[in-house]
């Protein structure tokens, strides 16, 4: 994988995009990957993190709560 490719490819995102897509800070994904708070994989060559849009979707599948509640 390259630089380009890491940077460009199809629903990869940084930090900084996957936070926004999750309501979080940036800030709280990197503590998260540091103390292994949630089961979040990301992608790391050298400096660059990348996170695909399918795991942060299976990340939120998993997060649902379901209340019981039926829908009327």
């Amino acid at each position: 994988m390259t630089a380009t490719s890491l940077s460009d490819g199809p629903g990869l995102m940084t930090r900084e995009q996957a936070a926004a897509y999750l309501g979080v800070k940036p800030q709280t994904l990197a503590v998260w990957a540091t103390v292994k708070r949630y089961r979040l994989p990301f992608i790391k060559v050298g400096r660059l993190v990348r996170y695909r849009r399918a795991e942060l979707d299976a990340f939120l599948a998993r997060r649902t709560v379901d209340t019981g509640d039926p829908l009327i």
